[in-house]
């Protein structure tokens, strides 16, 4: 029995140490500053520094990844959450999307936000300055709304 036991251990590291091998590609295409959301509707500070902090790492290509990002299959999971976010919403080309789209990813984004579905647990876990409070979330959520209002995207 114990050699069973030794001898899934020695194959499972061997198999964790393979794996590392296998390539995650963590490099962020270009970012253009006019098509970045926060350059095109020259967002105010407090609200750049806020969607900076607890949003851009998953929604813009200026991902900035943690170091546990290179351990597979960690890595894998969170390069597939980060372009699933950014088939969502990316911030570093909101000037290319079309107009009903942009309507759409402000409607979602206000919605998320007030519900607290964003930023992830798994997210506000690993970067605690991330977590938006409730005057946070207001403000985000009033800078959203405000640009529909406004119609200035």
């Amino acid at each position: 029995m114990r050699k069973i036991l030794l001898n899934t251990v020695y194959y499972g590291l061997i198999g964790f140490a393979l794996i590392q091998f296998i390539p995650v590609n963590r490099t962020n295409p270009p970012v253009n500053a006019s098509e970045n959301f926060v350059e095109v509707l020259k967002t105010p500070k407090e609200v750049r520094a806020l969607l900076r902090t607890s949003c851009y790492d998953c929604h813009s290509n200026e991902t900035v990844y943690p170091d546990i990002a290179f351990v597979a299959p960690i890595s894998w999971s969170i390069k597939h959450n980060i372009n699933k976010a950014r088939t969502h919403l990316n911030f570093s080309t909101w000037n290319a999307a079309n107009r009903d789209l942009k309507t759409d990813r402000l409607e979602n984004s206000i919605e998320v936000v007030k519900s607290s579905k964003m930023p992830i647990a798994g997210y506000t876990a690993q970067h605690p300055k991330a977590k938006l409070d409730p005057r946070e979330r207001k403000l985000l959520v009033d800078y959203f709304q405000g640009v529909l209002d406004e119609d200035a995207y």
